[in-house]
């Protein structure tokens, strides 16, 4: 089908993979990565799901990001999106030269570390404005750095932006958009390098129903839950998505 021989069963779980990934993105702002490389890794090969991740997250984060329009505000995300563009061809040129245990273990235990913190914390750790636009620009490095590495462009600015403090909506109103052009940025970047073919781009377009069906139930549920309940939503993915980078450094 559309260039490559995909079964009912190994569709079943493409189309879920994209259903799921979407709803958690819809309702999280990011966690597409996370989700869906867990089912389409057994159901793919291996080379065509980092590009299919990429293409569906686009997809996602669009719907995502209608939900936070009217929080959005250029001038605080700025300097996030200029560090991230600068930072994706780092990760990407990074790919041929670092190594993937040591980068995913660090992160993994950080991700785990600090999500463990914030779930069992006595009391709230901000830091308000400290460091200033300097220090957003750099986190929006970092986090486009892994963006081009690893695909995690999500959890960096979240966590910075969480010590930052102020309310869900107007976090996410930064991290989204940030997502958003790193993936695209990605996603352009894989295109040239060839690495979307044209299997996977029928299976992306594929996806595509699932993908917006899913974020849009998502971005739903999100404007109906409580700022505690999101917050702990959040929280568990990182510590989901910790855990899995740490599996993955060790069976490589």
């Amino acid at each position: 089908m559309f260039g490559t021989s995909l079964g009912l069963s190994t569709l079943s779980i493409v189309i879920v993979g994209a259903l799921v990934a979407g709803f958690v993105t819809g309702l999280a702002g990011f966690g597409t990565a996370l989700v869906a490389s867990g089912l389409w890794f057994h159901a793919l090969p291996a080379v065509m799901v980092p590009p299919l991740v990429a293409l569906s997250s686009v997809t996602a984060q669009i719907v995502g990001l209608v939900t936070v329009r009217k929080t959005f505000d250029w001038s605080r995300a700025s300097p996030y999106l200029v560090g991230g563009a600068i930072g994706v061809p780092l990760g990407i040129g990074a790919l041929g030269a670092a190594s993937p245990f040591l980068l995913r273990t660090i992160v993994g235990t950080f991700l785990i570390g600090y999500a463990a913190y914030q779930l069992f914390r006595r009391r709230e750790l901000e830091i308000g404005a400290w460091g200033g636009r300097s220090a957003d620009s750099l986190v929006g490095v970092g986090g486009g750095f892994l963006g081009g590495f690893a695909g995690l462009s999500g959890p960096l600015p979240l966590i910075w932006l969480q010590l930052r403090g102020g309310d869900t909506d107007s976090q996410r109103a930064i991290y989204q958009p940030f997502n958003l052009i790193v993936l695209m940025l990605a996603s352009i970047g894989m295109a040239i390098s060839g690495q979307i073919t044209m299997p996977t781009a029928w299976i992306a377009l594929l996806c595509l129903p699932a993908t917006l069906v899913g974020a849009w139930i998502g971005a739903r549920v999100y404007i109906g839950v409580s700022a505690q309940i999101f917050q702990r939503v959040v929280l568990l993915l990182l510590l989901v998505s910790g855990c899995i980078l740490l599996v993955q450094a060790l069976s490589s």
